[in-house]
């Protein structure tokens, strides 16, 4: 013969009426803190659950749960501040420093415009060679 079970195991949780839940009030909570069952509260007449008695780790938890969401969603809008400012910063240190450099390249061109006889082949290499760099 099998011994009964101490409490019915399913996964739905149980939904009483809140004129059953008043009288069972005791056995509900002891039902909770012993097996883990959660009991919906439903008004009378009423399908539709208003409330519901939970184990209290679980409660915790799902406070806890909200705590670290909420604490997780400051820090990532604080990680996300810092970058978008760290990508600006960069941004503008990337286009100066692409100023200077433009620049002394174009004082080198003159330089060597001016230094390299007319028609020079290894000067006409380094334009081509030039030319494909600032294409890629």
């Amino acid at each position: 013969m099998a011994a009964p079970t101490l409490a019915d195991r399913t996964d739905q949780p149980r939904a009483l009426p809140l004129r059953e839940v008043r009288t069972r009030l005791n056995q509900l909570l002891s039902l909770a803190e012993l097996t883990d069952t959660v009991t919906l509260v439903t008004r009378d007449g009423d399908p539709r659950p208003v409330a519901a008695i939970v184990p209290a780790p679980a409660a915790r938890t799902a406070a806890q749960a909200r705590a670290d969401a909420e604490r997780l969603a400051a820090v990532t809008a604080g990680w996300a501040r810092r970058l978008e400012e760290l990508h600006r910063q960069s941004t503008r240190r990337h286009a100066a420093e692409l100023r200077t450099v433009t620049d002394a390249l174009a004082e080198v061109w003159a330089e060597l415009e001016r230094r390299a006889p007319a028609g020079d082949p290894g000067l006409a290499r380094l334009r081509a060679a030039h030319a494909d760099l600032l294409r890629s």
